[in-house]
């Protein structure tokens, strides 16, 4: 059984992560990270879901046995998480969210103690470890040596100062009016605080956790409420979370969701600009569209294609000495303030580059215009490798030829093949998917 997924370990709460399967994957971990112990401390934070407390509990009962002290913060960010390990010199970093899924499903994400989300070899390790009943048992704790578990507080603040200290000193938020929806998430106490400490007037809509409403109809996934809240309040910007604040929408003054894509080019030629580009060039997924890619050549910058997941993206920023990409969906790493994504540093360099610009956001924004794209999703009875399939590799060639970039791929949970047809002639576009949707079809059904 694999336990780790493409971003730490989710599922339905009491069911693939009930009680039982947190406790022992804290086990594991806190097994794991004591071969490298320096300070015998993790740190465990939380969204707002109900199956928090059960999840929490169960992991400090975890790490407790195999004798680990733990420091529980409550309900903060994902990217807050991340800075606190290294901040706070703990051994690991633990958060419990499922991110942008509903209510019902958790997850846990573990960090290093540098902050840095684990390899696929580390969780590899964990599951060993997991799996091994007379490792776990040999491990556990007595006496004296069992850890201890306490609550803190108060360091919210030091994430707010650190996220702060991203603005540039120079600018102010005096005069902007800014509303942001936390989606009933982690967020829902720190993005106010930190938008109102540095000037702005902040309307704060979705703010109010009650255990299940987290993402519900709110937030980064639908964006609607913050759009009409932007237009009745007449603001000049809002910013949309996600349930643990590492994803971010930007809805421009008359309510229109600015496009990741344009998002990414902007922020990039902005950094550029203000030289703090690293390496003239950025990192993002093969789901963006290739114009952000011709816009980002105009500006003499590069663009370093890699597998969709945040994770992946900053696994090119390492590589290639960068600091800066993210995700069409909303997730934005800039690894000079955080070690994954984040919504309030990324939503305070919107902030900045607007007001640098001069222009409204909607202006600020307005950069270059998105390529077509056409999305099929391609019901298939059998997953034959696309590579063995007779005459593919032709048609792809032909697309290629044809200026179409091209995108397919099998689902992981669905017997569907999903393919992505994307160039600068629409109609040339739907004629093309016609005759590739017919050809694998009748290859696949």
């Amino acid at each position: 059984m694999k336990l780790f997924g493409t971003d730490g370990v989710r599922g339905k709460a009491g069911v693939k992560l009930d009680a039982m399967t947190a406790m022992k994957l804290a086990m594991a971990a806190g097994i794991y990270f004591r071969k490298e112990s320096i300070n015998n401390k993790i740190i465990v934070g939380k969204d707002t879901r109900r199956s928090g407390y059960m999840i929490e509990n169960a992991i400090v009962s975890g790490l407790t046995a195999v004798g680990y002290d733990v420091i529980q913060i409550g309900p903060m960010p994902t990217p807050a998480i991340a800075f606190l390990t290294e901040n706070m010199r703990c051994d690991a970093g633990i958060m419990i969210s499922a991110s942008h899924n509903p209510f019902y499903d958790n997850g846990v994400k573990f960090f290093d103690r540098r902050g840095n989300k684990l390899s696929q070899k580390i969780e590899k390790e964990i599951e060993k470890i997991y799996f091994d009943n007379d490792v776990i048992k040999s491990n556990q704790k007595t006496g004296m040596q069992i850890g201890s578990s306490k609550r803190i507080d108060d360091v919210i603040g030091r994430y707010i100062v650190h996220i702060k200290n991203s603005f540039p000193k120079e600018l102010t938020l005096n005069g902007i009016r800014v509303v942001v929806d936390t989606a009933n998430g982690a967020a829902y106490k720190v993005a106010p605080t930190i938008l109102s400490e540095l000037g702005a007037e902040v309307f704060v809509i979705n703010d109010k956790p009650n255990g299940s409403n987290i993402n519900q109809s709110c937030g980064a996934l639908h964006p609607e409420k913050l759009s009409e809240e932007v237009k009745r309040v007449r603001a000049d910007i809002g910013f949309g979370l996600d349930g643990d604040a590492d994803r971010l929408v930007v809805v421009d003054e008359r309510g229109c969701a600015v496009d990741g894509d344009k998002l990414l080019g902007a922020l990039a030629f902005y950094l550029k600009n203000e030289n703090k580009l690293s390496g003239n060039a950025i990192s993002a997924t093969v789901m963006s569209n290739k114009a952000l890619e011709d816009f980002l050549l105009k500006k003499e910058i590069s663009l370093f294609r890699c597998d969709v997941g945040d994770k992946n993206v900053l696994e090119v920023l390492q590589k290639k000495g960068l600091n800066f990409g993210g995700e069409q969906s909303g997730h934005i790493i800039l690894s000079d303030y955080a070690k994954t994504g984040d919504a309030l540093a990324s939503a305070l360099q919107v902030l900045a580059f607007v007001l640098k610009s001069g222009k409204t956001t909607s202006e600020a924004f307005d950069i270059f215009e998105l390529y077509p794209q056409i999305l099929e999703n391609i019901p298939v009875n059998k997953k034959i490798p696309l590579n063995d399939i007779k005459g593919y590799e032709e048609i792809l060639k032909e697309l290629e030829k044809l200026g179409i970039r091209h995108l397919i791929r099998y689902s992981g949970t669905e017997n569907l093949l999903r393919v992505l047809l994307e160039g600068k002639d629409e109609d040339l576009l739907f004629n093309q998917m016609g005759k590739l949707k017919e050809f694998l079809t009748s290859v696949l059904k």
